[in-house]
């Protein structure tokens, strides 16, 4: 697990956030590829499995799995960046650090014009704090080259 100061994520955001916008762009072309694949199927079933003509559906198929191996591509370089997506559809990631000698998540969600937020690892969304005075001034002291004490 990589650790991040808040500087340091919000040096990382601009390259998150690029990859995280092919990546749900990317689902949404998976999920179009997958809808309609699915209509196919569910036309020929309810034609008693008439027969049809197969290039529409490899196409689709070749759409889908290329846009899920595109997406999978886009997720790793998050993965690479030590971000941690969270809730893909909401575009909603963090990154870990330590605070108050426990490890904490700076969280940032797509649209959002930098990190503003933190949240306790086992708290959630819905357990985000803003990112006060103090949370800057004594977040980044436990840290030491990447890794917690």
């Amino acid at each position: 697990m990589q650790y991040f100061t808040l500087a340091e994520a919000e040096r990382r955001l601009p390259e998150v956030e690029r990859h995280l916008r092919d990546a749900l762009f990317h689902k949404t072309e998976y999920e179009q590829a997958h809808r309609e694949l699915e209509r196919s199927f569910e036309r020929v079933r309810m034609q008693g499995g008439t027969r049809v003509n197969p290039g529409r559906q490899l196409e689709l198929r070749a759409r889908r799995d290329t846009s899920v191996a595109a997406l999978q591509d886009a997720l790793g370089e998050i993965e690479k960046t030590g971000a941690v997506v969270k809730d893909l559809d909401i575009g909603l990631l963090d990154f870990m650090t330590r605070y108050q000698n426990r490890d904490v998540c700076l969280c940032w969600k797509l649209g959002e014009t930098g990190i503003r937020f933190w949240h306790g690892s086992d708290e959630g969304f819905r357990g985000r704090k803003e990112i006060d005075q103090e949370f800057r001034r004594d977040h980044g002291r436990e840290q030491s080259s990447g890794a917690p004490n």
